[in-house]
């Protein structure tokens, strides 16, 4: 039978196919449980692109697997019921630490991240700062070299590049003087960086595996979404790293693109350390249930877990590392930003390379600012991501029109994820201000609660401010109307980006 191909015919076709597109496009986003937002954007993407969005979700939207998200809390709760213990009690206690009279906005938000993720506060942790990757590295690498029982080193990016190929010697030297050596990466961020980079510091006792992988050697689908996104070092027990650097020459400024690379990254002396530990002995065992790799015990390493009373030494840092990921659905550092913005009595200030915040944070936001509370938040000058600045400048925009300060950061990248606000309280960690963070990757932050710390970090912030410009509503009014089409259009695809 021969068909003739009127234009009615391939209509009818086009039709037909169009309402199968639409079809599988719900039974595709519907099947797994999502918040509105993205479900709504899934279904535009599959419907205006039926073969490229569709290519887009094997890559960007799916889930994890059930077994996955079941691993994943049953090692969390593992470790979390031999820690949570007696901080109910301490929290209670009004501390003489440098609150300066402010301990109980304080106590509101340690009380609000130890209910969402188990996250205990420790008090005596001495903590220094680093915004510049040239004196972080080369401070890690000092400390690694002086190791005497373990290092555990967990990471978004640790690229097989120069520095990545110093941090490695450096493992590999600690190895040597059987040191234990665990490296936990991902593997969509560490793109370019084999098993076979690791091989040495294997044959030397150390280990080495990405992230929720079933095999070093095995590459399966990769995911773009629920990433590794943490960035971690624990040495000893005692000494830990956690911030927004990965590993890479790019976070030294050793790019022509990015030029400068502006982030902010702790080094935290003290207990704190051990729940840093604790992290990565979760993000490491659940892993290891795919491997060969050897798990770490838990049984033992945190029974003589206990808070001491502060000093009333200003260098003594209250601190809790709290964590996310979209193995739940508490969402504690998205919620402990929301709290600091709407306790905020006079200012607020964020640093973000991304900014694509969901209606809780962008309504505090707008709320704080028409308050009359001082809101300032910084962003880059450039994108690395084009959709994702695109909608960043839409968010930034719509910010700046109702009475927020946004600043463009001019000397290089600015990839920090920072929060300060009144006398004691401060954020840095891995988390952005976007739906990313907030849902899809799994992320780690020190939030910290003391007066030297918070000033130190406000200080940064207005020391960055010299290198920015303020954004105004003339400079958005200003640009082409494609520029501003591609904004909205980007606002609407901002769930999944």
């Amino acid at each position: 039978m021969n068909i003739v191909w009127t234009w009615d015919v391939v209509r009818r076709i086009i039709e037909v196919i169009w309402v199968i597109n639409i079809a599988f496009a719900i039974w595709t986003v519907f099947r797994t449980r999502r918040d509105i937002a993205s479900t709504w954007a899934w279904l535009l993407v599959l419907s205006l692109f039926p073969i490229v969005g569709f290519i887009a979700y094997l890559f960007v939207g799916r889930k994890l697997s059930n077994d996955d998200i079941f691993s994943i809390r049953a090692e969390q709760r593992a470790v979390a019921q031999k820690m949570v213990g007696k901080q109910e009690a301490v929290i209670n206690r009004r501390q003489p630490d440098a609150s300066k009279g402010q301990f109980a906005r304080a106590r509101q938000l340690i009380r609000l991240s130890l209910g969402l993720d188990h996250a205990l506060v420790t008090f005596n942790n001495h903590v220094d700062v680093f915004v510049d990757g040239h004196k972080l590295f080369d401070k890690l690498i000092e400390d690694i070299d002086a190791a005497t029982d373990h290092v555990y080193i967990e990471f978004y990016t640790f690229y097989s590049d120069e520095l990545g190929t110093r941090i490695l010697k450096a493992l590999e030297r600690a190895a040597a003087r059987h040191v234990t050596v665990k490296v936990l990466y991902d593997l969509s961020g560490s793109r370019g960086t084999t098993f076979r980079f690791f091989a040495h510091l294997e044959e030397l006792g150390g280990e080495a595996q990405p992230f929720n992988s079933r095999s070093n050697k095995r590459i399966s689908t990769p995911r773009l979404n629920y990433h590794l996104h943490r960035k971690i070092v624990v040495i000893d027990g005692k000494l830990g790293y956690i911030g927004g650097f990965n590993i890479g020459d790019q976070y030294l400024g050793v790019d022509s693109k990015f030029g400068y690379w502006r982030d902010t990254h702790l080094r935290v002396f003290g207990q704190a350390a051990m729940l840093l530990t604790a992290r990565f002995a979760m993000d490491w065992n659940t892993t290891c249930r795919k491997t060969n790799k050897t798990r770490i015990d838990t049984s033992k390493a945190f029974t003589s877990f206990k808070v001491k009373k502060p000093t009333g030494d200003e260098d003594e840092v209250a601190m809790q590392i709290v964590s996310s990921g979209p193995d739940n659905e508490n969402f504690a550092i998205r919620r402990g930003y929301e709290s600091i913005i709407s306790s905020a009595r006079k200012y607020v200030y964020i640093q973000t390379p991304y900014l694509i915040p969901g209606e809780p944070i962008l309504e505090s936001l707008i709320i704080a600012a028409r308050s009359g509370i001082d809101v300032r938040i910084m962003i880059p000058a450039m994108p690395d991501h084009p959709f994702v600045y695109r909608a960043t400048e839409y968010y930034a925009k719509y910010l700046v029109n109702n009475g927020v300060k946004v600043y463009k950061y001019n000397n290089g990248f600015i990839h920090a994820k920072t929060m300060v606000s009144g006398n004691n309280l401060s954020s840095v960690g891995s988390a952005n201000q976007d739906y990313r963070s907030y849902r899809l990757n799994f992320e780690a932050n020190a939030f910290a609660y003391n007066a030297k710390l918070t000033a130190q970090l406000k200080k940064i912030f207005e020391d960055d401010i010299k290198d920015s410009t303020l954004l105004t509503p003339e400079y958005f009014d200003a640009q082409s109307r494609w520029r501003k089409f591609k904004q909205y259009f980007s606002r609407l695809l901002s769930p999944i980006l």
